[in-house]
Order: structure tokens, then C-alpha cells, then sequence
């Protein structure tokens, strides 16, 4: 279990298309991309804890985020890429939608899903990557993590790094759970 949980930290720290890098310093930018004057790159005012910071970011890096829902303490963007298309759950906000102490990442997979004792053993193998299948049936996989005042972009890059690797764990598992699961220590 700490091989494969340890393959996936590594390949989700590999996994660079879903989480856009930020600019370089060095390199300016083309004329005809130039933001108008007095605006900042969202990278460079990044707040992890704000829903509107993240989906600014993840519009970045060719996908569409989006604003889908907002209740008392929470904020729900959806996600679509080419890549991936998943949801966005922020927690415990405060009223205007910001300072979320944790955001729940979710995708859902449009195939059959497995058993639930093969869902059962994938959770085991791992130690940051959930799935679970919901009321219709459909397999989702899931992660999650704190959010604090001083985390930099840099560290919400990792997270979203860390999430992409568990999409692609879970499309592997799907693909063949008892050859999955066999190979798992």
C-alpha cells in the first residue's frame, strides 16, 4: 500500500496540465497579450481560500472554470478540460464565499463501476484518493484538503497536482480492477 500511495504522490507531483505555471519573471509577455494597465496576474494575488482566485487560476491553463452554486458556507465550481471535467466543493466560508477552510475535489467517471469490494480494496490502496459510487451508480473518485490564509500558489499547484494523479490512479483502476488490484501490495 505505501508503494502504490507513493507512486501516486509521485505521479500526481509529475502531472503538470491541470494546474497552469505561473508566468516567468523573466520572459515579458507578447504585446497582444498584454493585461491592461494596473492589472494583476491572478497567480500573483492566488488565495487558495477563495473560490473566484481558484476557478481565475484554473482558467489559466485552457480549461473552464466556473461558478455553479453557493449556499450559507459553501461555494461549488465545476471544472472542464479536455483532460478532466470534475467539481470544486469549498467548506466552511465565510459569508461572502471566501476564507474556506477546505475544498473537496470530485469526478465523476461515465463507465460501469466496479464492485464494491473492489471500491472497498482501491480505498485501501491508497492514502489520499477516495472513490466511492453514488446514488445512480456511477463510480466517482474524490480528494480533499485544508486550506489556510498563507498557503502560496505553489502549494494549491501541488494539491491540484496531487488531484489530477488521483483521477488517473482511478481511470487505471476502472479500466481492469482485478489486474489493478493484484498488482497493489
Amino acid at each position: 500500500m505505501l508503494r502504490k500511495t507513493t507512486a501516486l504522490l509521485a505521479a500526481g507531483l509529475l502531472t503538470v496540465a491541470a494546474a497552469p505555471k505561473p508566468p516567468p519573471a523573466a520572459r515579458p509577455a507578447p504585446a497582444r497579450a498584454t493585461a491592461p494597465a494596473g492589472a494583476v496576474s491572478p497567480v500573483a494575488n492566488f488565495d487558495a481560500r477563495n473560490p473566484q482566485s481558484v476557478a481565475a487560476v484554473l482558467n489559466l491553463g485552457g480549461g473552464k472554470a466556473a461558478l455553479a452554486g453557493k449556499d450559507a458556507d459553501g461555494v461549488l465550481l465545476t471544472f472542464e478540460s479536455k483532460a478532466a471535467n470534475f467539481t470544486l466543493l469549498f467548506t466552511a466560508c465565510d459569508a461572502q464565499g471566501r476564507a474556506c477552510k477546505a475544498v473537496e475535489f470530485d469526478s465523476a467517471v461515465e463507465q460501469a463501476g466496479p464492485t464494491f469490494n473492489q471500491l472497498n480494496a482501491f480505498n485501501q490502496t491508497s492514502a489520499m484518493c477516495r472513490g466511492y459510487e453514488d446514488k445512480a451508480g456511477k463510480p466517482h473518485i474524490v480528494y480533499s484538503t485544508l486550506l489556510f490564509a498563507d498557503d502560496p500558489f505553489e502549494h494549491f499547484r501541488t494539491q491540484m497536482q496531487a488531484w489530477t494523479g488521483c483521477i488517473g490512479e482511478f481511470r487505471n483502476f476502472l479500466k481492469d480492477p482485478n489486474g489493478y488490484l493484484a498488482s497493489a501490495p
